[in-house]
C-alpha cells in the first residue's frame, strides 16, 4: 500500500542508463504485485497459461529486468518475511477489498462489460506462495541474487542501502524512506506512457529518484519528524491516518510542535481514532528487525531451468524466451567486462 507522501516527496528524473554498474535493491513483493496489475490482457485479466495459473508476474521479471539489465544496472530482490502483527488488520482489509472486486469483475465477466472488467480485475490481484517460489527460481536462474527479509521487506532494503552493499532502494512505495534508505528509485520498471484514470488521455512516467537527505532538508524535516508525519497520514499499520488530515496539514502540525509528539497526536486527537499509541507504530518503524545474513552475489545464467520453467511448464514462446535469453547473455557480458569495483 505505502505511505501516501507523494505530494511532498519530490525526485529528480533518472535514466535506468545513469544507474549502469549500481546494485539496486528491489522490493520483491511491491514489484510482483505491480507486475501482476499491469500485465494484463484487453479485458483486464492477468497472463495464464492453458491450465489457469496466472504468469504475469514470471512475464515481468523475465522480460522487463532482462531489459534494464541490457542498461547497465544490477539487482538483489528483497522478499518480505513474517508481517508484524499491526499489519494484520491491514492485510484483512486488503483481502475483503479484493473479495469485493473479484465479485464485481465477475458480474462484468457475466455481462460482457469490458470496461468493468478492466477496472476491477486490477483489484483482485493476489500473490500467493506458489508465484512467489516461481519468481525466486527464475530469479536464480537469471543470475540475479534475493535476500529473504526477516520482517518487511522495505526495511531490509534500506538496510542494505545504508551498509553500502546497495546503492538505492527500488520501490513504488515511500516505506523504505522511513526506514532510513538514503535514496529511492520509482517507476523503474514501468516507465512509458500509460493510460489516466478516468480519461482518455495519456501520461508518461518515467524513473525517478528520491534523495532521503534532499527532501529532509527541502522540509526542513528530521528522519523522526518524517515517521511522525506518515503515522498521521496512514502507513500500513495504521491506514488512511486520521480522518482530514493529508500530508500538507500534517506537516503544518509538526512545524507547530516540532519535536514535542505527544502534542503533535493529541492535536490531531489520535485516541479518538485508535485504541492504541501511535508509539507502537513508531517503534515498529525505528525498530523493524533485519538481518546481516544475505550475500549478494550475482550468479550465471541456467538457460535450461529458464526454458523448463518459461516454456515447458507455463507455454511461453520458446523463439521469444530464446530471443530474450540472448540479450540477458549480452547484458551479463557486458557487465562482467566493467569490473566489480565500479559497482559503487
Amino acid at each position: 500500500m505505502g505511505v501516501p507522501l507523494q505530494d511532498l516527496l519530490k525526485g529528480k528524473e533518472v535514466k535506468p542508463e545513469e544507474l549502469a554498474g549500481k546494485v539496486l535493491a528491489v522490493d520483491a513483493f511491491n514489484t510482483l504485485y505491480m507486475f501482476l496489475t499491469t500485465i494484463r490482457g484487453p479485458d483486464g485479466s492477468p497472463l495464464m497459461d492453458s491450465q489457469g495459473r496466472i504468469t504475469s508476474h514470471l512475464q515481468g521479471l523475465f522480460s522487463r529486468f532482462t531489459n534494464l539489465l541490457e542498461k547497465g544496472p544490477k539487482f538483489v530482490f528483497v522478499f518480505d518475511g513474517e508481517p508484524p502483527e499491526l499489519k494484520r488488520k491491514e492485510r484483512e482489509r486488503r483481502k475483503s477489498l479484493k473479495l469485493e472486486a473479484q465479485k464485481l469483475y465477475e458480474e462484468a465477466k457475466q455481462k460482457e462489460d469490458v470496461e468493468n472488467m478492466k477496472k476491477y480485475a486490477a483489484r483482485t490481484t493476489f500473490l500467493t506462495d506458489e508465484m512467489i517460489s516461481e519468481a525466486k527460481e527464475l530469479l536464480e536462474a537469471m543470475g540475479i541474487p534475493f535476500v529473504e527479509a526477516p520482517s518487511e521487506g522495505e526495511a531490509q532494503a534500506a538496510h542494505m542501502v545504508k551498509k553500502g552493499d546497495a546503492y538505492a532502494a527500488v520501490s513504488q512505495d515511500a516505506d523504505s524512506l522511513l526506514s532510513g534508505t538514503p535514496r529511492l528509485i520509482r517507476n523503474l520498471s514501468i516507465t512509458g506512457r500509460r493510460k489516466m484514470p478516468g480519461s482518455y488521455g495519456y501520461k508518461t512516467i518515467n524513473p525517478e529518484m528520491i534523495s532521503l537527505k534532499e527532501s529532509l532538508e527541502e522540509l526542513s524535516l528530521t528522519q523522526d519528524q518524517l515517521i511522525t508525519l506518515a503515522i498521521l497520514v496512514g502507513t500500513d499499520y495504521n491506514y488512511g491516518g486520521i480522518k482530514g488530515i493529508g500530508p500538507k496539514k500534517a506537516l503544518k502540525l509538526i512545524k507547530k510542535h516540532e519535536d514535542d509528539f505527544d502534542a503533535v497526536f493529541e492535536e490531531a486527537k489520535w485516541s479518538e481514532h485508535y485504541d492504541f499509541e501511535w508509539k507502537k507504530i513508531f517503534e515498529l518503524i525505528k525498530n523493524m528487525p533485519v538481518t546481516d545474513e544475505y550475500k549478494v552475489s550475482f550468479g550465471q545464467i541456467d538457460e535450461e531451468k529458464i526454458k523448463k520453467l518459461l516454456v515447458e511448464r507455463h507455454e511461453f514462446s520458446e523463439e521469444r524466451v530464446t530471443n530474450t535469453l540472448k540479450k540477458l547473455e549480452d547484458a551479463k557480458k557486458l557487465q562482467a567486462q566493467k569490473g566489480l569495483n565500479e559497482f559503487f
